[in-house]
């Protein structure tokens, strides 16, 4: 009797088995089911646009939620095949060794990807085997969410209020129950990609603060919806455990949209007092939305100033000033506190990314693409679309963005949203003994009271490395040079 031939499930930014439309499908035929994983760092290199390589902290949590989606596959009688190249290659000869039937995968609607994805598609067909794309990373296609031009949509509040227009997406689909594979092929460990850091070993707070994976990503929507009353205050609230804290899972698709989208309908129809509370953790889950649309339309979305007359401002180079803004040794706690916590933990309270990153482009003049670099690099959550448009909204080179005459005061934003001063303490501990009306500008403290909290500025803690009203003074001189230019 012939063996029956395969169907390989290619996986990418979707690190799961609930709500994979590709894996449900192939599921469903009966077939052996090949679930396969493709390390790309090639293709970038063969033809633009190009995908962004990890940066040092998503390559870290990469490495975890491989590890978790293969004993998920396991669990239920498949395998996940791990293997190095340029993608189309990769599964085209795959295909052949297994004489596959088919090739299903997610759709990631970013244009690096879909080139990737054509270029399987006609290798695939030159073998005769099939190939199908779902949607499986939007709550809406983008090609859904256009304006008379064409063009996608440059403003949040039109956007959002037209994805919902469009109802509810679909319903998430449910995890297979049983895999069958095929035995014996070739494959990789999550261990031979060397992802992980070594000599230096700098992921210990990054093992402390996250477990990543599909199980965790799941048991973390709940906890954050059976306690999310009161999150539209809390959110701005670096003190509290206000947020969802699941971006990185997102990012690498442990959950999907779709999936978040339900749960929180769901539980709104349950407790309909907390509408105002979903409504707004919706919003959010819209902003990574809206971000993923600008980024199909704009590739270059971290290199290239969304708004050209951008293109002349005059930044400044500042090694020392960015080195200072990197390390948390800027002299401004709320500032410093941010950073800190970005480098041990993999992110940053979403109220606080907004203050460093108006402190870096604004305060110092550095240009908006050193910081969005900085991020990539050290965020678990670094998003190809949520990262750059978020930096150039606050620079106000982007989309629906701040004005840039916004210039977040570092000492009002601590005193407002970190009131007595809490998150400053937990990561600038060396000013923690300060009472809560000096933490936020310890060099207005005496001598005296710096004495007695144990602060010697200059040597335990920075001056400021710009002063405040100057240097917003700065940067309102910078933008006035370039604001007829629009």
């Amino acid at each position: 009797m012939a063996r029956t031939q395969p169907v390989i499930v290619w996986f990418r930014d979707d690190l799961r088995l609930s709500d994979h439309p590709a894996l449900h499908e192939a599921a469903s035929r009966g077939a052996p089911v090949i679930c396969l994983y493709v390390r790309d760092e090639e293709s970038r290199a063969l033809k633009p646009p190009a995908a962004r390589p990890l940066g040092g902290a998503a390559r870290w949590w990469l490495a975890q939620s491989l590890r978790a989606l293969g004993e998920s596959v396991t669990a239920i009688g498949g395998r996940l095949v791990l293997r190095k190249g340029p993608a189309a290659a990769v599964i085209a000869t795959l295909a052949r060794e297994t004489d596959a039937r088919a090739v299903f995968w997610n759709d990631i609607a970013q244009p690096p990807h879909q080139a990737v994805a054509r270029d399987l598609e006609a290798a695939l067909a030159n073998d005769g085997i099939a190939s199908q794309i779902f949607p499986g990373d939007l709550l809406v296609e983008p090609k859904a969410i256009r304006n008379k031009e064409n063009r996608g949509l440059r403003v949040f509040t039109p956007f959002w209020r037209r994805v919902r227009g469009l109802g509810d997406p679909p319903k998430p689909l449910p995890a297979p129950k049983k895999l069958t594979t095929v035995s014996g092929i070739a494959s990789e460990t999550v261990d031979d990609w060397a992802l992980e850091p070594t000599r230096p070993d700098w992921a210990g707070g990054l093992r402390e603060t996250w477990t990543p994976g599909e199980a965790a990503a799941r048991s973390r929507l709940k906890v954050f919806l059976d306690d999310i009353k009161g999150y539209a205050d809390d959110r701005d609230r670096p003190d509290r455990e206000g947020t969802s804290r699941l971006s990185p899972h997102l990012r690498f698709g442990e959950i999907s949209p779709r999936q978040v989208w339900h749960a929180a309908h769901f539980a709104a129809a349950e407790l309909p007092r907390l509408g105002g509370d979903i409504d707004k953790f919706l919003s959010e889950l819209g902003w990574r939305e809206f971000c993923r649309h600008l980024l199909f339309d704009v590739p270059d979305l971290a290199e290239q100033n969304l708004q050209a007359h951008f293109d002349a401002f005059p930044w400044r180079r500042d090694a020392k000033a960015l080195k200072a803004w990197q390390r948390g040794l800027t002299g401004y706690p709320i500032v410093d506190a941010g950073m800190r916590e970005l480098w041990h933990t993999g992110v940053m309270h979403n109220r606080v990314r907004m203050v460093v990153a108006s402190f870096l482009v604004k305060h110092l003049l550095i240009d908006w693409r050193a910081g969005e670099q900085w991020f990539w690099d050290t965020l678990v959550d670094a998003d190809a679309g949520s990262n750059p448009a978020n930096w150039q909204w606050v620079a106000g080179s982007g989309a629906d963005a701040a004005p840039y005459f916004r210039v977040f005061n570092p000492i009002l934003q601590g005193e407002k949203f970190d009131p007595d001063g809490g998150y400053v303490r937990r990561w600038v501990p060396e000013l923690a003994q300060l009472p809560d009306k000096l933490i936020y500008q310890p060099w207005t403290a005496t001598p005296i009271e710096l004495a007695s909290a144990g602060v010697e500025l200059g040597k335990s803690y920075p001056e400021p490395i710009v002063d405040h009203k100057q240097g917003r003074e700065r940067a309102l001189a910078a933008y006035g040079k370039i604001r007829g230019k629009n």
